[in-house]
């Protein structure tokens, strides 16, 4: 899914400042609840096929994708003129037979189906607030988000991956890191 944007420094000017928008992608597996977080640039077919290129490189492969059907993912977005991710688009879809990928959509109004990656999200953007709260920048850089959405990344994984031993001699905790 992706969520955002965020409204950061791109470049400092004689006057001010330029600002643009930031998003993110977050992957979360569906078996181990693991996430990866990636910050896109804009919501266009290309970034999206970036940060899926980052995050096999990280992680390794991915065979199935699965999403909702938000308006940043439907082909109907090429109708409205709209400048979002498009998963029909002819690229996307070389690169996704290419690395035998398969994508599913959830029904549409199904929003209920999407509970593991919403909750995902919803971790994230608390995790991320407070970052933000405490952050003694004026302005929010490209950088920087990067770098406070890898950390988010490594809170969310560092959690308890199977249920915490009742025994006090084995201290162990198995988790994602």
């Amino acid at each position: 899914d992706v969520f955002g944007p965020w409204a950061i420094v791109t470049r400092k000017t004689r006057g001010g400042a330029a600002s643009g928008k930031r998003w993110a992608v977050i992957f979360t597996c569906l078996t181990s609840r693991a996430t990866h977080i990636e910050v896109i640039e804009e919501m266009s077919s290309s970034c999206f096929i970036n940060a899926l290129r980052r995050f096999t490189a990280i992680r390794g492969p991915a065979q199935i994708l699965r999403s909702d059907r938000g308006s940043n993912f439907v082909g109907a977005a090429d109708e409205l003129k709209a400048h979002v991710i498009n998963v029909e688009d002819s690229v996307f879809q070389d690169h996704m037979n290419k690395n035998g990928l398969v994508w599913y959509f959830n029904p549409p109004h199904a929003s209920h189906m999407g509970g593991v990656w919403e909750r995902a999200i919803g971790i994230a953007r608390k995790i991320l607030d407070s970052m933000l709260l405490n952050n003694r920048q004026k302005h929010l850089t490209h950088e920087v988000l990067c770098t406070f959405m890898a950390e988010v990344t490594a809170v969310m994984n560092s959690r308890p991956s199977v249920a915490l031993e009742t025994d006090s001699s084995d201290p162990l905790v198995v988790s994602l890191n």
